[in-house]
């Protein structure tokens, strides 16, 4: 709607998992290092925390896009973890062999069958299975974590047959404490905090440079706002930038000033009191 008055090819400031926006911070960077340190050594498992809406699912967007290029690997994404342990075992089954397990097979053969048709067959072809629990903190019954742990058991030569990456918001940390065996499994840990002011204007840059941005529309003033309203918080940040490029077009500013974020901004809040 405003993309062609500000002189963009499309909307810089989606709350979309596109990866062409995704700005590299330090943290991210470390994080993602960390992440795929774990997975090339062939580690049983990491974890990655991090408030609502800090990253973590473009993180793992691009993670999920590396993997799925390299032939090496066997990528597993499960995006809605409020799954029975037995729906969490099938759902890595039907993943991998594109076919559901049997409907009423027992717990203990459904390990079974995938440690020989998931673990061993893709060591076989050379790909190394990565589970990747998006929203963790979610997951509702503890057994799904013991469950997961258990498939960690499954090793060959001195290396595990998959890896398990857990993401998810701070409460997972009490959840993973309450299991000692799967806390020392994933001895690689990370965490995605919010952006400072430096580079929540360099986020602010990059995503409108991917844009076909060549101005600056939002002025250091309205930069160091958006900063302090969106706590440095990658989603809010699009929230806020979003609507107060729709306000600019609106009012046919020339520049995003400090007191537009501050209007846009009360105007988001006020929403939710």
């Amino acid at each position: 709607m405003y993309e062609k008055y500000w002189k963009l090819k499309e909307s810089p400031f989606q709350n979309t998992l596109d990866t062409r926006f995704l700005y590299h911070s330090s943290e991210y960077e470390e994080a993602y290092a960390r992440l795929n340190y774990c997975i090339e050594g062939r580690k049983g498992g990491a974890i990655l925390i991090g408030e609502y809406g800090a990253g973590k699912s473009m993180l793992c967007e691009a993670l999920l896009e590396n993997l799925n290029n390299s032939h090496q690997y066997l990528p597993i994404y499960i995006f809605y973890p409020r799954l029975s342990p037995q729906e969490f075992l099938k759902e890595i089954f039907s993943q991998t062999r594109k076919i559901s397990p049997p409907e009423n097979i027992e717990a203990l053969d459904l390990i079974h069958l995938l440690e020989k048709e998931v673990f061993y067959r893709s060591k076989d072809e050379n790909r190394h299975p990565v589970v990747i629990v998006d929203e963790a903190h979610l997951i509702e019954n503890i057994e799904v974590f013991e469950d997961l742990r258990l498939l960690l058991n499954f090793q060959s030569e001195g290396q595990f047959l998959l890896t398990l990456l857990f993401i998810g918001q701070p409460p997972l940390i009490e959840k993973i404490n309450q299991l000692k065996q799967l806390k020392q499994r994933l001895a690689i840990r990370s965490r995605l905090n919010h952006l400072n002011k430096e580079e929540v204007s360099k986020y602010v840059t990059y995503r409108l440079s991917v844009a076909g941005n060549k101005e600056e529309i939002f002025s250091p003033s309205a930069i160091e706002s958006i900063s302090i309203h969106s706590k440095g918080i990658p989603r809010e940040i699009n929230n806020i930038c979003d609507m107060a490029l729709l306000a600019g077009f609106g009012k046919k500013s020339q520049r995003i000033d400090s007191k537009l974020v501050e209007e846009v901004s009360q105007d988001l809040e006020k929403v939710f009191t």
